[in-house]
């Protein structure tokens, strides 16, 4: 699992450089992500758009990862491919996270 990450002020992009999140990589993934955001960022955006699968272990590690955020900060997601968008739609996660089709709309998207 290889990701990369880059901070703004307030705002922390992840982005994800890898084909898949699955049941090989999930434990890998969240141990990444907790790394990842540390920091202090309020938001931070999942860059997916290298993604073209994710399983239910990928989706509950970044579950995971939103929850490792804690109190007043969020995570959200964009540039997901429409396989993966498929995934949030039909568990219905596209409740409970923004979807962005684009890191720029994400970017342009305002902060609570």
């Amino acid at each position: 699992m290889d990701m990369s990450s880059r901070s703004e002020g307030a705002l922390q992009i992840v982005t994800v450089n890898a084909r898949r999140i699955d049941a090989a990589v999930a434990i890998q993934f969240k141990d990444l992500m907790r790394a990842e955001t540390e920091g202090s960022a309020r938001r931070v955006i999942l860059d997916l758009r290298q993604v073209d699968f994710i399983d239910s272990s990928g989706l509950g590690a970044i579950v995971a990862a939103m929850k490792q955020l804690g109190a007043g900060r969020r995570l959200d997601l964009a540039g997901l491919t429409p396989t993966v968008e498929s995934v949030f739609r039909l568990t219905r996660m596209d409740t409970v996270f923004s979807l962005f089709p684009t890191l720029d709309a994400a970017l342009m998207a305002q902060a609570d």
